[in-house]
């Protein structure tokens, strides 16, 4: 069966190095993603991340990193998230982010397009914390909070 793609990409005013670390250092991804992480991200590692509007820790075990261009790992056994930098000009940056592996059933549709609108997000709330230092997620998942 073929396979579905959630998909987001969005312009940031950075430099590439800039944006790699805001990914793959989580004291600076807690300002604007996690609330909390276990660790950097580095290749073949496991690492948890906590949310602030869940209870628990999630694990992901990144499976490839190349500095300034490319991540990849897990947190979904079903699916693997690839997050690909581009420096278009010394302050400019592209991210696109690919989450693929769930087959292109109802559910897996259904699937796609809830991870598309979170990396969206994630992408959105990137841009905010590294070009204006909002934390545009702060209390915005709130409603979400199981009491």
């Amino acid at each position: 069966m073929e396979k579905v793609t959630a998909k987001a990409s969005i312009g940031i005013q950075k430099p590439v190095s800039d944006v790699f670390e805001a990914i793959i250092n989580p004291e600076i991804m807690r300002n604007y993603f996690i609330s909390k992480g276990s660790g950097r991200m580095e290749t073949n590692k496991e690492i948890f991340w906590s949310f602030p509007e869940f209870d628990g820790s999630y694990p992901l075990t990144t499976k490839e990193i190349i500095p300034n261009e490319k991540i990849v790992f897990v947190w979904d056994p079903n699916s693997v998230v690839t997050i690909e930098l581009q420096q278009l000009a010394e302050n400019n940056t592209v991210i696109k982010v690919a989450e693929e592996g769930h087959n292109s059933d109802e559910k897996g549709i259904k699937w796609a397009i809830g991870q598309t609108e979170g990396w969206a997000n994630f992408l959105a709330c990137m841009k905010a914390w590294l070009e204006y230092g909002i934390h545009l997620r702060k209390g915005a998942f709130d409603f979400m909070k199981t009491d």
